[in-house]
């Protein structure tokens, strides 16, 4: 029987990177703060970049380098900062007297209870993934299973949540997942099709910024549990 092989550079880094990621999907859904939950964002962003300039210097791939730096300035700069925009002077005091109540009651579960669902979406997504049978040098397999398990744990994060900026940062994660999951199966992929994929984010942050302001337009609270007694 041939000896158990060591983890390169890549693979142990890539590894480590997921699993500090999801470890931080799981601090975002036991945050009661919007603007705690923005820090962890950013975070968690940042170590997407730290991923794909491993990656480009593991495999040589120069375009990777522009890509961190492109995800660096739109995750980790741009998007927490208009977040922080949004959350701050227009609806910052209902968003403080809404923090201070647990954004006034915003989350279905109890954060333990929060946190128990997620370790087992997490679980579920890392099994699940990990069956796959996905293998070899461009696919840590540890990794694309810790990605899939952020994918469930983001999507937990916008169903527990009742208020429009968790259900932001819920979805700008699960698109950190995604990411995270294409580095480690298609790194090589041309770098119009990566900035194309950042392009989706600018979107996404231009309707939930809408629909933040329109909501505390509407009710002066950040809070969605009112529209679901809307009916068709």
């Amino acid at each position: 029987m041939d000896p158990a092989q060591a983890p390169g550079v890549y693979e142990g880094a890539a590894n480590v990177i997921a699993a500090v990621m999801l470890l931080i999907e799981f601090g975002m859904l036991r945050q009661a703060l919007a603007r705690d939950q923005v820090r962890l964002y950013a975070v968690q962003s940042a170590l997407i970049s730290v991923l794909a300039i491993v990656i480009a210097a593991d495999r040589n791939l120069p375009d990777l380098y522009v890509l961190a730096g492109l995800s660096a300035a739109l995750k980790v700069v741009a998007v927490p900062l208009v977040l922080r925009r949004l959350l701050g002077p227009a609806v910052g005091r209902a968003v403080d007297e809404e923090e201070a109540l647990g954004v006034a009651g915003s989350q279905t579960l109890s954060p333990a209870s929060a946190v128990l669902a997620g370790i087992v979406l997490a679980a579920f997504g890392f099994f699940c993934f990990g069956s796959l049978g996905i293998r070899g040098p461009a696919a840590p397999a540890t990794a694309l299973a810790i990605a899939g398990a952020m994918v469930l744990v983001a999507f937990g994060l916008m169903i527990v949540r009742r208020d429009v900026a968790s259900q932001a940062i819920g979805f700008f994660s699960l698109e950190n997942a995604i990411s995270l999951a294409a580095l480690v199966v298609a790194a090589g992929l041309p770098l119009i099709l990566e900035t194309a994929f950042l392009f989706d984010l600018l979107v996404a942050v231009v309707v939930f910024g809408m629909l933040i302001r329109v909501q505390h337009a509407r009710s002066e609270s950040l809070s969605t549990a009112d529209l679901t007694r809307l009916r068709g």
